[in-house]
Order: C-alpha cells, then structure tokens, then sequence
C-alpha cells in the first residue's frame, strides 16, 4: 500500500468518521433550527464523500510512491502552533498571515510571495465573514 492518493483518501475517510460519529452525540435538530451537531455532521459527510473520491480515484489513476518529510510535518505543526499563539496574544490577522506564509515553506513547489498574499486575504475575509454574517467572536483585530 505504497500508494499516496490511496492514503490520503483513507485518512480523510478516518477524520470524518471521527468527527461524524462524535458529532452524533449532540442533538442534530433540523435546517430551520439547528441543533449542535448537524454542522460538524454535515462538514464531516462531505469529507467523507471527498475520501471515498479519492480513494475511488487513486484505483485508476498512477499510483505516486508514499514518503514522509519528517521537516514539512515539523513545518506545519509550527505553523499551527504559531497561528494559535499569535491569534491569543496579538490577533487573528496577525496569525493567519504568519501561517499561510510559514506552512508555505512545506511546498513542494516554490516558494510565493504573491500565492500566499492572495491566500491570506481570502482566508481573513473568510474570518470576516464568519464574525459579522454568524455573530462569532473572533479576535481579528
């Protein structure tokens, strides 16, 4: 099973199972009131469907050998653990651009000042959005 796209595809198939099966404990309620556990349900059967995709797909695309950076993982794990450092002490601007903009450095493509700009703006304005459209308290500045 040295096969990437097979991996990837039962990961995601292992998330999503993790967090929908849990997100079965709460109350689901229904679309027009909501309860606890219908959104993490709902995002956790789309990755699902995702990984079963993509495991679907890896049976009739090339098959690309499986290896591990032990650096990229140390480069994404600092960068999440810098997005939640910075975001309590300074704000969430501050420390989405610091994670897209380290983790960037685990590509396997170059490396691009102009990408993670445009990367950044979209997921401050994704930030926005959840704090003035659902009302979340998000410390953006």
């Amino acid at each position: 099973m040295n096969d990437e796209n097979l991996v990837r595809g039962l990961v995601l198939i292992a998330i999503s199972l993790a967090f929908g099966l849990t997100a079965l404990r709460y109350p689901i309620g229904e679309f027009s009131r909501a309860g606890a556990g219908l959104f993490p349900l709902m995002v956790s059967s789309l990755l699902l469907l995702i990984g079963l995709v993509t495991v679907v797909r890896s049976r009739f695309v090339e098959r690309v050998p499986l290896n591990f950076s032990m650096t990229n993982i140390a480069i994404i794990l600092v960068s999440l653990c810098g997005f939640t450092m910075i975001s309590e002490h300074v704000n969430m601007i501050a420390g989405i651009v610091f994670m897209v903009f380290f983790a960037g450095m685990a590509g396997k493509s170059s490396y691009s000042i102009v990408r993670n700009v445009k990367i950044s703006a979209g997921l401050i304005a994704v930030a926005f959005a959840f704090q003035k459209l659902l009302s979340l308290n998000l410390p953006l500045y």
